[in-house]
């Protein structure tokens, strides 16, 4: 599981699409790899002076 992980993270530095993943849609080492490959992907940056609607 750890070492999924650990690809994925791999994959996500060199820009390696999620569909490189090398583990089958069923297995939980998929869910793994897609893991570690989304904690190298970048949140989309904030724009502070955009009005919130606080309802």
């Amino acid at each position: 599981m750890i070492r999924a992980i650990v690809a994925g993270r791999q994959a996500g530095r060199q820009d390696a699409p999620v569909g490189a993943c090398p583990y089958p849609p069923t297995s939980l080492l998929r869910t793994a790899w897609i893991r570690g490959h989304a904690e190298t992907r970048r949140p989309p940056p904030v724009d502070d002076d955009q009005d919130v609607d606080a309802t």
